[in-house]
């Protein structure tokens, strides 16, 4: 069982501690437990029930009602809820929720269901991409564990890769070399950029996690790809970013490396000369325009 913060609680649902606190007094809403040296946490079934209470509320649902409610009745209130069209935020709400309580099957019915409405490449840059942005920022946190992240993380990896299996290269566009740094496991992003990629004709060769060097340079050797893109989520870590890119650019003087992630972005990096960094997802998206427009200007 894991064990919570009012600070993680308000950092999971977006309800200030304030509030939480006022609406436990009022309302008693929550019970929190308390340690032997009579510290206040809260555990699992807390969080799954302010989440559930964010949500109505955040839908028009007055505390008060939602107060009354027992788990079954606030649950399938929920879930009508969700059925429904929501604002992104809402549906990053709904997954949330899905990823506390390990509900595969609700998280396949929500995102299948924004698939259907926006189209998979909306659906990814609106609702999972932040989400997933969102709960790793709460892994590194401690807000989550990492089973939770792990949990969604492979669901959402099994719908990239039946995706980007639909995509065909029309054999003229640009060739792109992805691959992760060694010791670097977190590749949703990645996927996500190869199915960008794939979608606007270009071919990819995908090495994926924790690439050692040497495969790195072979790979490179034998297909001399226009671009590379790699993401920095954990590793090198953020003290070593800097020696890390200028070691790329090095080994690679003659190709444009594509460079994101949580290690890279925001740290006030010297970027080489090769070396171009994408703030976020869009910045890929737009870039791969660029390059498109281009193309079809030669």
């Amino acid at each position: 069982m894991s064990t919570y913060s009012i600070k993680d609680l308000e950092q999971l649902s977006g309800i200030k501690a304030h509030t939480l606190r006022i609406w436990e007094q009022r309302y008693n809403l929550l019970s929190p437990k308390r340690t032997d040296t009579n510290i206040r946490f809260y555990d699992d079934d807390d969080l799954k029930l302010i989440l559930n209470v964010a949500l109505l509320n955040d839908n028009g649902y007055k505390i008060s009602k939602i107060a009354s409610m027992d788990m079954d009745e606030l649950r399938r209130e929920v879930m009508k809820l969700t059925d429904r069209t929501l604002t992104h935020d809402d549906q990053i709400h709904a997954l949330t929720i899905c990823m506390i309580e390990m509900d595969e099957d609700r998280f396949d019915k929500v995102l299948s269901t924004n698939i259907l409405k926006l189209g998979f490449e909306q659906t990814m840059m609106n609702i999972i991409y932040p989400f997933m942005s969102k709960i790793g920022v709460l892994w590194q946190t401690g807000a989550i564990n990492p089973a939770h992240e792990h949990f969604i993380s492979n669901l959402v990896r099994q719908k990239l890769i039946v995706a980007i299996d639909g995509q065909v290269a029309n054999g003229e566009g640009k060739k792109f070399l992805l691959f992760l740094p060694e010791g670097e496991l977190h590749e949703i992003s990645l996927l996500f950029a190869s199915y960008l990629i794939k979608s606007k004709g270009n071919k990819v060769i995908y090495l994926g996690q924790n690439t050692p060097n040497e495969d790195l340079m072979t790979v490179y050797k034998i297909h001399q790809p226009d671009y590379m893109m790699t993401v920095i989520t954990t590793s090198p870590s953020s003290e070593h970013a800097q020696d890390y890119l200028h070691s790329l650019s090095a080994r690679f003087p003659k190709t444009q490396i594509l460079i994101t992630g949580y290690q890279v972005i925001g740290h006030d990096l010297d970027m080489p000369v090769n070396v171009k960094l994408m703030n976020y997802i869009r910045d890929i998206k737009d870039f791969l325009d660029e390059i498109n427009l281009v193309s079809e200007v030669k």
